[in-house]
Protein backbone atom coordinates (compact mmCIF):
# COMPACT_ATOMS: atom_id res chain seq x y z
CA UNK A 1 0.00 0.00 0.00
CA UNK A 2 2.80 2.16 -0.15
CA UNK A 3 2.74 3.06 -4.03
CA UNK A 4 -0.23 5.21 -5.67
CA UNK A 5 -2.94 3.43 -7.32
CA UNK A 6 -4.66 5.09 -9.92
CA UNK A 7 -8.20 3.04 -10.43
CA UNK A 8 -9.21 4.45 -13.51
CA UNK A 9 -5.59 2.84 -14.96
CA UNK A 10 -6.49 -0.58 -13.97
CA UNK A 11 -6.38 -3.41 -16.01
CA UNK A 12 -5.24 -0.76 -19.23
CA UNK A 13 -3.59 -2.02 -22.18
CA UNK A 14 -0.30 -1.04 -23.83
CA UNK A 15 -0.15 0.46 -27.13
CA UNK A 16 3.06 1.10 -29.46
CA UNK A 17 3.78 1.92 -32.84
CA UNK A 18 4.03 -0.86 -35.26
CA UNK A 19 7.82 -1.55 -36.05
CA UNK A 20 8.86 -3.13 -39.30
CA UNK A 21 9.53 -6.74 -39.25
CA UNK A 22 7.32 -7.51 -36.41
CA UNK A 23 5.09 -10.32 -37.22
CA UNK A 24 3.47 -11.48 -33.54
CA UNK A 25 0.63 -9.68 -31.26
CA UNK A 26 1.67 -8.94 -27.73
CA UNK A 27 -1.92 -7.89 -25.62
CA UNK A 28 -0.34 -6.26 -22.11
CA UNK A 29 -2.55 -5.41 -19.01
CA UNK A 30 -1.34 -3.83 -15.90
CA UNK A 31 -2.65 -3.70 -12.39
CA UNK A 32 -1.91 -1.89 -9.40
CA UNK A 33 0.94 0.73 -8.94
CA UNK A 34 3.31 3.68 -11.09
CA UNK A 35 5.79 0.90 -10.89
CA UNK A 36 4.16 -1.77 -12.89
CA UNK A 37 2.71 0.26 -15.18
CA UNK A 38 6.63 1.72 -15.67
CA UNK A 39 7.72 -2.12 -15.73
CA UNK A 40 5.39 -3.09 -18.58
CA UNK A 41 6.81 -0.25 -20.49
CA UNK A 42 10.28 -2.05 -19.90
CA UNK A 43 8.67 -5.41 -20.89
CA UNK A 44 7.40 -4.14 -24.27
CA UNK A 45 10.77 -2.56 -24.93
CA UNK A 46 12.47 -5.73 -24.67
CA UNK A 47 9.56 -7.68 -26.78
CA UNK A 48 9.32 -5.09 -29.58
CA UNK A 49 12.87 -6.43 -30.22
CA UNK A 50 11.64 -9.62 -30.28
CA UNK A 51 9.39 -9.46 -33.22
CA UNK A 52 6.45 -8.25 -31.07
CA UNK A 53 3.81 -5.69 -31.91
CA UNK A 54 1.22 -4.43 -28.75
CA UNK A 55 -2.41 -4.66 -29.89
CA UNK A 56 -5.72 -3.62 -27.94
CA UNK A 57 -7.75 -6.48 -29.41
CA UNK A 58 -7.85 -9.71 -27.08
CA UNK A 59 -9.20 -11.79 -30.41
CA UNK A 60 -5.51 -11.29 -31.72
CA UNK A 61 -2.99 -11.37 -29.65
CA UNK A 62 -0.36 -14.33 -29.96
CA UNK A 63 0.72 -13.70 -26.22
CA UNK A 64 -0.97 -12.48 -23.70
CA UNK A 65 0.65 -10.48 -20.26
CA UNK A 66 -0.97 -9.44 -17.19
CA UNK A 67 1.36 -7.52 -14.86
CA UNK A 68 -0.04 -8.23 -11.69
CA UNK A 69 -0.21 -6.37 -7.68
CA UNK A 70 -0.18 -7.97 -5.18
CA UNK A 71 -0.99 -4.76 -2.78
CA UNK A 72 -4.53 -5.42 -2.62
CA UNK A 73 -7.06 -8.11 -2.61
CA UNK A 74 -9.28 -6.46 -5.07
CA UNK A 75 -6.43 -6.50 -7.48
CA UNK A 76 -5.68 -10.25 -7.33
CA UNK A 77 -9.89 -10.96 -7.38
CA UNK A 78 -9.42 -9.06 -10.57
CA UNK A 79 -6.78 -10.63 -12.15
CA UNK A 80 -7.85 -14.52 -11.88
CA UNK A 81 -11.05 -13.25 -13.60
CA UNK A 82 -8.89 -11.96 -16.24
CA UNK A 83 -6.98 -15.05 -16.60
CA UNK A 84 -10.31 -17.16 -16.69
CA UNK A 85 -11.37 -14.46 -19.92
CA UNK A 86 -7.95 -15.69 -21.39
CA UNK A 87 -8.13 -19.05 -21.34
CA UNK A 88 -11.74 -18.93 -22.78
CA UNK A 89 -10.28 -16.89 -25.90
CA UNK A 90 -7.23 -19.14 -25.96
CA UNK A 91 -9.72 -22.11 -26.36
CA UNK A 92 -10.12 -20.72 -29.91
CA UNK A 93 -6.74 -19.65 -30.60
CA UNK A 94 -4.40 -22.61 -29.35
CA UNK A 95 -1.56 -21.00 -30.00
CA UNK A 96 -2.17 -18.19 -27.85
CA UNK A 97 -0.04 -17.91 -24.78
CA UNK A 98 -0.54 -16.64 -21.37
CA UNK A 99 1.63 -15.33 -19.06
CA UNK A 100 1.44 -13.98 -15.24
CA UNK A 101 4.03 -11.10 -14.65
CA UNK A 102 5.04 -8.91 -11.47
CA UNK A 103 4.60 -9.47 -7.79
CA UNK A 104 2.00 -11.96 -7.84
CA UNK A 105 4.36 -14.43 -9.89
CA UNK A 106 6.20 -15.22 -7.17
CA UNK A 107 4.09 -16.25 -4.59
CA UNK A 108 1.44 -18.09 -6.75
CA UNK A 109 3.59 -19.70 -9.50
CA UNK A 110 3.19 -23.25 -8.70
CA UNK A 111 -0.83 -22.88 -8.11
CA UNK A 112 -0.79 -20.85 -11.33
CA UNK A 113 1.38 -23.63 -13.74
CA UNK A 114 0.56 -26.92 -11.82
CA UNK A 115 -2.50 -26.86 -10.05
CA UNK A 116 -4.58 -24.53 -12.00
CA UNK A 117 -2.89 -24.60 -15.20
CA UNK A 118 -4.37 -21.51 -16.30
CA UNK A 119 -0.96 -19.65 -17.48
CA UNK A 120 1.70 -20.77 -19.67
CA UNK A 121 4.68 -18.86 -18.45
CA UNK A 122 5.30 -16.76 -14.98
CA UNK A 123 7.91 -14.02 -14.55
CA UNK A 124 8.89 -12.61 -11.28
CA UNK A 125 9.57 -8.42 -11.53
CA UNK A 126 13.23 -8.96 -11.78
CA UNK A 127 13.55 -11.56 -14.57
CA UNK A 128 12.40 -9.69 -17.58
CA UNK A 129 15.12 -9.70 -19.96
CA UNK A 130 14.63 -13.41 -19.63
CA UNK A 131 11.93 -13.50 -21.92
CA UNK A 132 13.24 -14.14 -24.94
CA UNK A 133 14.22 -17.24 -23.23
CA UNK A 134 11.00 -17.95 -21.47
CA UNK A 135 8.79 -17.50 -24.76
CA UNK A 136 11.44 -19.47 -26.39
CA UNK A 137 10.17 -22.16 -23.91
CA UNK A 138 6.72 -21.44 -24.11
CA UNK A 139 7.10 -22.02 -28.08
CA UNK A 140 7.97 -25.17 -27.57
CA UNK A 141 5.28 -26.16 -25.64
CA UNK A 142 6.83 -26.18 -21.99
CA UNK A 143 5.74 -24.14 -19.38
CA UNK A 144 8.33 -21.56 -18.21
CA UNK A 145 9.31 -19.93 -15.13
CA UNK A 146 11.70 -16.98 -13.59
CA UNK A 147 11.10 -15.61 -10.50
CA UNK A 148 14.63 -15.04 -9.00
CA UNK A 149 14.89 -12.08 -7.15
CA UNK A 150 17.96 -10.32 -8.37
CA UNK A 151 20.64 -7.97 -6.38
CA UNK A 152 21.57 -5.96 -9.15
CA UNK A 153 18.82 -5.72 -11.82
CA UNK A 154 17.68 -2.14 -12.18
CA UNK A 155 16.39 -1.97 -16.00
CA UNK A 156 18.87 0.47 -16.36
CA UNK A 157 19.80 -0.26 -19.63
CA UNK A 158 16.44 -0.48 -21.09
CA UNK A 159 15.05 2.05 -22.49
CA UNK A 160 11.12 1.81 -21.88
CA UNK A 161 9.05 2.44 -24.51
CA UNK A 162 6.43 5.28 -23.60
CA UNK A 163 2.95 3.92 -23.89
CA UNK A 164 -0.63 5.75 -23.38
CA UNK A 165 1.41 8.44 -22.86
CA UNK A 166 0.54 12.11 -23.05
CA UNK A 167 3.72 12.65 -24.51
CA UNK A 168 3.69 15.43 -21.32
CA UNK A 169 4.65 13.83 -18.55
CA UNK A 170 6.58 10.85 -17.44
CA UNK A 171 7.68 7.96 -14.75
CA UNK A 172 11.42 7.13 -14.90
CA UNK A 173 12.17 4.80 -11.76
CA UNK A 174 15.15 5.12 -9.67
CA UNK A 175 15.39 2.50 -7.52
CA UNK A 176 13.91 -1.40 -7.11
CA UNK A 177 13.20 -3.26 -3.96
CA UNK A 178 12.34 -1.97 -0.47
CA UNK A 179 14.21 -2.73 2.67
CA UNK A 180 11.27 -1.71 4.70
CA UNK A 181 9.59 -4.39 6.74
CA UNK A 182 5.99 -3.42 6.97
CA UNK A 183 3.96 -6.10 8.67
CA UNK A 184 1.26 -5.42 6.06
CA UNK A 185 3.43 -5.13 2.67
CA UNK A 186 4.30 -7.85 0.70
CA UNK A 187 6.81 -6.04 -2.16
CA UNK A 188 10.25 -7.08 0.21
CA UNK A 189 9.14 -10.63 -0.71
CA UNK A 190 7.79 -9.98 -4.34
CA UNK A 191 10.51 -7.48 -5.40
CA UNK A 192 13.48 -8.30 -3.30
CA UNK A 193 16.11 -5.86 -1.23
CA UNK A 194 16.46 -2.00 -2.44
CA UNK A 195 18.78 -1.34 -4.59
CA UNK A 196 19.25 1.83 -6.81
CA UNK A 197 20.04 2.66 -10.41
CA UNK A 198 23.59 4.47 -11.98
CA UNK A 199 22.79 8.17 -11.80
CA UNK A 200 24.14 9.06 -15.33
CA UNK A 201 21.55 6.17 -16.86
CA UNK A 202 18.65 8.24 -14.63
CA UNK A 203 20.10 11.63 -16.32
CA UNK A 204 20.67 10.04 -19.51
CA UNK A 205 17.00 9.15 -19.84
CA UNK A 206 15.66 12.73 -18.63
CA UNK A 207 17.87 14.53 -21.26
CA UNK A 208 15.77 11.82 -23.62
CA UNK A 209 12.27 12.58 -22.66
CA UNK A 210 13.32 16.29 -22.75
CA UNK A 211 14.45 15.90 -26.48
CA UNK A 212 11.13 14.15 -27.37
CA UNK A 213 9.04 17.11 -25.87
CA UNK A 214 8.25 15.62 -22.47
CA UNK A 215 7.88 18.55 -20.15
CA UNK A 216 7.61 16.66 -16.54
CA UNK A 217 8.80 13.45 -15.12
CA UNK A 218 8.26 11.78 -11.73
CA UNK A 219 11.05 10.27 -10.29
CA UNK A 220 9.61 6.55 -8.68
CA UNK A 221 10.50 3.86 -6.63
CA UNK A 222 9.17 2.15 -3.75
CA UNK A 223 10.97 4.60 -1.47
CA UNK A 224 12.63 7.24 -3.61
CA UNK A 225 14.00 9.15 -0.48
CA UNK A 226 16.22 5.50 0.08
CA UNK A 227 18.12 6.18 -3.15
CA UNK A 228 21.74 5.08 -2.55
CA UNK A 229 24.05 5.00 -5.72
CA UNK A 230 27.72 4.18 -4.70
CA UNK A 231 28.68 2.11 -7.48
CA UNK A 232 26.09 -0.78 -7.48
CA UNK A 233 25.20 -3.05 -5.10
CA UNK A 234 22.80 -3.27 -2.37
CA UNK A 235 21.74 -0.37 -0.34
CA UNK A 236 22.04 -3.12 2.94
CA UNK A 237 25.84 -3.70 1.99
CA UNK A 238 26.96 0.35 1.60
CA UNK A 239 28.79 -0.11 5.15
CA UNK A 240 31.22 -2.45 3.31
CA UNK A 241 31.75 0.03 0.82
CA UNK A 242 35.78 1.50 0.00
CA UNK A 243 35.99 5.06 1.27
CA UNK A 244 36.31 6.13 -2.24
CA UNK A 245 32.77 4.61 -3.00
CA UNK A 246 31.35 6.28 0.27
CA UNK A 247 32.69 9.32 -0.53
CA UNK A 248 31.42 9.61 -4.15
CA UNK A 249 28.27 8.45 -3.13
CA UNK A 250 24.99 9.48 -4.76
CA UNK A 251 21.84 9.90 -1.83
CA UNK A 252 18.22 11.03 -3.14
CA UNK A 253 18.89 14.88 -2.17
CA UNK A 254 22.08 14.93 -4.75
CA UNK A 255 20.43 13.04 -7.62
CA UNK A 256 17.53 15.50 -7.21
CA UNK A 257 20.16 18.53 -7.80
CA UNK A 258 20.86 16.87 -10.73
CA UNK A 259 17.79 16.09 -12.32
CA UNK A 260 17.13 19.52 -11.56
CA UNK A 261 20.07 21.49 -12.90
CA UNK A 262 20.17 18.92 -16.23
CA UNK A 263 17.03 20.16 -17.20
CA UNK A 264 15.87 23.20 -15.27
CA UNK A 265 12.72 23.83 -18.05
CA UNK A 266 11.43 20.21 -16.74
CA UNK A 267 9.12 19.83 -13.66
CA UNK A 268 10.61 17.52 -11.42
CA UNK A 269 8.58 15.43 -9.29
CA UNK A 270 9.11 11.93 -6.83
CA UNK A 271 7.32 9.34 -5.46
CA UNK A 272 6.91 7.56 -3.22
CA UNK A 273 8.71 8.95 0.20
CA UNK A 274 8.92 6.87 3.32
CA UNK A 275 9.16 9.27 6.79
CA UNK A 276 12.05 7.54 8.14
CA UNK A 277 13.93 8.21 5.02
CA UNK A 278 13.54 11.40 3.91
CA UNK A 279 15.77 13.94 5.13
CA UNK A 280 16.11 17.47 5.85
CA UNK A 281 18.64 17.85 2.84
CA UNK A 282 15.91 16.57 0.24
CA UNK A 283 13.56 19.27 1.94
CA UNK A 284 16.03 22.10 1.32
CA UNK A 285 16.95 20.70 -2.07
CA UNK A 286 13.32 21.07 -2.89
CA UNK A 287 12.84 24.45 -1.59
CA UNK A 288 16.18 25.40 -3.73
CA UNK A 289 15.01 24.25 -7.09
CA UNK A 290 12.03 26.05 -9.30
CA UNK A 291 11.46 23.28 -10.94
CA UNK A 292 10.71 20.45 -8.17
CA UNK A 293 6.92 20.60 -7.76
CA UNK A 294 5.57 21.23 -3.90
CA UNK A 295 4.60 18.54 -3.51
CA UNK A 296 5.25 15.34 -1.52
CA UNK A 297 3.73 11.61 -1.16
CA UNK A 298 4.67 11.12 2.24
CA UNK A 299 2.55 7.36 3.53
CA UNK A 300 1.53 7.81 7.31
CA UNK A 301 -0.57 5.03 7.53
CA UNK A 302 -2.27 5.34 11.24
CA UNK A 303 -2.13 7.98 13.78
CA UNK A 304 -1.47 5.30 16.49
CA UNK A 305 2.26 5.01 18.10
CA UNK A 306 0.42 1.19 19.14
CA UNK A 307 -0.14 0.43 15.57
CA UNK A 308 2.63 1.78 14.06
CA UNK A 309 4.81 -0.34 15.67
CA UNK A 310 2.83 -3.13 15.03
CA UNK A 311 2.97 -2.26 11.49
CA UNK A 312 6.74 -1.93 11.68
CA UNK A 313 6.96 1.53 10.71
CA UNK A 314 10.02 3.13 11.69
CA UNK A 315 8.97 6.29 12.77
CA UNK A 316 6.31 7.90 15.57
CA UNK A 317 3.68 9.80 15.03
CA UNK A 318 5.89 12.67 16.90
CA UNK A 319 8.48 12.11 14.21
CA UNK A 320 5.77 12.55 11.71
CA UNK A 321 4.72 15.83 12.72
CA UNK A 322 7.94 17.10 13.06
CA UNK A 323 8.65 16.47 9.61
CA UNK A 324 5.52 18.10 8.59
CA UNK A 325 6.54 21.28 10.58
CA UNK A 326 10.11 21.17 8.66
CA UNK A 327 8.53 21.16 5.45
CA UNK A 328 6.09 23.63 6.07
CA UNK A 329 8.80 26.02 7.64
CA UNK A 330 11.02 25.77 4.17
CA UNK A 331 8.29 24.92 1.87
CA UNK A 332 5.03 27.03 3.00
CA UNK A 333 3.01 25.79 0.34
CA UNK A 334 3.55 22.15 -0.02
CA UNK A 335 0.98 20.10 -0.80
CA UNK A 336 1.22 16.90 0.98
CA UNK A 337 -1.07 13.71 0.65
CA UNK A 338 -0.82 10.54 2.56
CA UNK A 339 -1.45 6.59 2.41
CA UNK A 340 -4.05 5.47 5.31
CA UNK A 341 -5.13 1.97 6.56
CA UNK A 342 -7.96 1.79 9.23
CA UNK A 343 -8.84 -1.37 10.86
CA UNK A 344 -5.46 -2.89 11.31
CA UNK A 345 -4.84 -5.80 13.59
CA UNK A 346 -5.89 -4.67 17.15
CA UNK A 347 -7.25 -1.27 16.05
CA UNK A 348 -9.21 -0.01 19.61
CA UNK A 349 -11.23 3.12 19.29
CA UNK A 350 -8.59 5.03 20.60
CA UNK A 351 -6.31 4.12 18.27
CA UNK A 352 -8.67 5.02 15.16
CA UNK A 353 -9.24 8.45 17.41
CA UNK A 354 -5.26 9.21 16.84
CA UNK A 355 -5.25 8.72 13.41
CA UNK A 356 -8.10 11.62 13.24
CA UNK A 357 -6.64 13.76 15.37
CA UNK A 358 -3.22 13.17 13.22
CA UNK A 359 -5.09 13.98 10.24
CA UNK A 360 -6.53 17.17 11.89
CA UNK A 361 -2.98 18.30 12.31
CA UNK A 362 -1.60 17.75 8.72
CA UNK A 363 -4.68 18.46 7.28
CA UNK A 364 -3.61 16.53 4.16
CA UNK A 365 -4.53 17.88 0.55
CA UNK A 366 -5.23 14.13 -0.48
CA UNK A 367 -5.17 10.89 0.23
CA UNK A 368 -5.19 7.20 -0.26
CA UNK A 369 -7.32 5.41 1.81
CA UNK A 370 -7.95 1.32 2.54
CA UNK A 371 -9.60 -0.92 5.02
CA UNK A 372 -6.74 -3.61 6.03
CA UNK A 373 -7.26 -6.73 4.07
CA UNK A 374 -4.99 -9.57 4.79
CA UNK A 375 -2.38 -9.83 2.66
CA UNK A 376 -0.65 -13.90 1.97
CA UNK A 377 2.43 -13.82 2.42
CA UNK A 378 3.22 -10.59 4.46
CA UNK A 379 4.12 -10.29 8.49
CA UNK A 380 0.95 -9.38 9.77
CA UNK A 381 -0.80 -12.91 7.85
CA UNK A 382 1.61 -15.09 9.59
CA UNK A 383 1.79 -13.53 13.35
CA UNK A 384 -1.32 -10.98 14.03
CA UNK A 385 -5.30 -12.20 13.74
CA UNK A 386 -7.35 -10.17 11.39
CA UNK A 387 -9.44 -9.54 14.05
CA UNK A 388 -11.44 -6.08 13.91
CA UNK A 389 -14.93 -6.97 11.90
CA UNK A 390 -15.38 -5.98 8.40
CA UNK A 391 -17.96 -3.75 9.29
CA UNK A 392 -16.13 -1.66 11.77
CA UNK A 393 -13.18 -1.56 9.24
CA UNK A 394 -15.36 0.16 6.84
CA UNK A 395 -17.27 2.58 9.32
CA UNK A 396 -13.81 3.84 10.39
CA UNK A 397 -12.81 4.00 6.38
CA UNK A 398 -15.55 6.16 6.24
CA UNK A 399 -14.94 8.59 9.15
CA UNK A 400 -11.43 8.69 7.45
CA UNK A 401 -12.69 9.66 3.97
CA UNK A 402 -15.12 12.29 5.15
CA UNK A 403 -12.70 13.73 7.41
CA UNK A 404 -10.08 13.64 4.03
CA UNK A 405 -13.12 15.71 1.98
CA UNK A 406 -13.49 18.15 4.41
CA UNK A 407 -9.52 19.07 4.33
CA UNK A 408 -9.06 18.51 0.54
CA UNK A 409 -12.04 21.37 0.00
CA UNK A 410 -10.33 23.24 3.03
CA UNK A 411 -6.85 23.16 0.90
CA UNK A 412 -7.86 23.55 -2.39
CA UNK A 413 -9.96 26.94 -1.15
CA UNK A 414 -6.57 27.93 0.08
CA UNK A 415 -5.89 28.64 -3.95
CA UNK A 416 -8.45 30.83 -4.95
CA UNK A 417 -7.91 34.19 -6.08
CA UNK A 418 -4.17 33.47 -6.87
CA UNK A 419 -2.75 32.96 -10.24
CA UNK A 420 -0.37 29.59 -10.81
CA UNK A 421 1.17 28.34 -13.03
CA UNK A 422 0.14 25.22 -14.85
CA UNK A 423 1.01 22.34 -17.06
CA UNK A 424 -1.85 21.11 -19.47
CA UNK A 425 -2.16 17.69 -20.38
CA UNK A 426 -5.16 17.35 -22.38
CA UNK A 427 -8.45 17.73 -22.35
CA UNK A 428 -11.10 18.24 -19.32
CA UNK A 429 -12.83 15.04 -18.49
CA UNK A 430 -15.98 17.00 -18.77
CA UNK A 431 -15.86 18.60 -21.57
CA UNK A 432 -13.81 19.62 -24.70
CA UNK A 433 -13.98 22.66 -24.55
CA UNK A 434 -12.20 22.93 -21.03
CA UNK A 435 -7.91 21.99 -21.15
CA UNK A 436 -6.67 19.96 -17.88
CA UNK A 437 -3.26 20.35 -16.46
CA UNK A 438 -1.52 20.48 -12.83
CA UNK A 439 -0.49 23.26 -10.93
CA UNK A 440 2.87 22.62 -8.54
CA UNK A 441 1.09 21.13 -5.79
CA UNK A 442 -0.37 18.39 -7.95
CA UNK A 443 -3.78 19.76 -7.96
CA UNK A 444 -5.86 19.45 -11.22
CA UNK A 445 -6.80 22.53 -12.98
CA UNK A 446 -9.43 23.39 -15.45
CA UNK A 447 -9.65 25.94 -17.35
CA UNK A 448 -11.32 26.95 -20.87
CA UNK A 449 -9.10 26.51 -23.92
CA UNK A 450 -8.48 29.36 -25.87
CA UNK A 451 -5.05 29.09 -28.48
CA UNK A 452 -3.13 27.25 -26.02
CA UNK A 453 -2.63 23.65 -26.30
CA UNK A 454 -0.80 20.53 -24.67
CA UNK A 455 2.61 20.30 -23.21
CA UNK A 456 2.24 24.41 -22.85
CA UNK A 457 2.75 26.09 -19.48
CA UNK A 458 0.12 28.63 -18.55
CA UNK A 459 -0.65 30.96 -15.53
CA UNK A 460 -3.90 30.50 -14.87
CA UNK A 461 -6.15 32.67 -12.05
CA UNK A 462 -7.79 30.10 -10.07
CA UNK A 463 -11.70 31.77 -9.13
CA UNK A 464 -13.72 28.45 -8.12
CA UNK A 465 -12.82 24.94 -6.84
CA UNK A 466 -14.45 21.67 -5.58
CA UNK A 467 -12.65 19.56 -3.40
CA UNK A 468 -10.42 17.83 -6.01
CA UNK A 469 -10.52 20.62 -8.95
CA UNK A 470 -9.39 23.94 -9.42
CA UNK A 471 -11.17 25.90 -12.24
CA UNK A 472 -10.14 28.77 -13.32
CA UNK A 473 -9.25 31.29 -16.47
CA UNK A 474 -6.27 31.49 -18.07
CA UNK A 475 -4.23 34.92 -18.08
CA UNK A 476 -0.94 34.13 -20.63
CA UNK A 477 1.49 31.53 -20.67
CA UNK A 478 4.16 31.29 -17.83
CA UNK A 479 7.74 31.98 -18.06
Amino acid sequence: MEKEINESLQGSTLVLDKKDGNSRKLYIESYGCQMNFSDSEIVASILSKEGFDTTTNLEDADLVLVNTCSIREKAETTVRKRLEKFNAVKKGRPHMKVGVLGCMAERLKSKFLEEEKIVDMVVGPDAYKDLPNLIAEIDEGRNAVNVILSKEETYGDVAPVRLNTNGVTAFVSITRGCDNMCTFCVVPFTRGRERSRDPQSILKEVNELWDQGFKEITLLGQNVDSYLWYGGGLKKDFDRATEMQKATAVNFARLLQLVAEAQPRMRIRFSTSNPQDMTMDVIETMANYKNICNYIHLPVQSGSNRILKAMNRQHTREEYFTMIDNIRELIPDCAISMDMITGFPTETEEDHQDTLSLMEYVKYDFGFMFAYSERPGTMAARKLEDDIPEAVKKRRLQEVIELQQKHSHYRTRQHLGKTEEVLIEGDSRKSSEHWMGRNSQNTVVVFPKESYKVGDFVNVKIEDCTSATLLGTAVGYAS
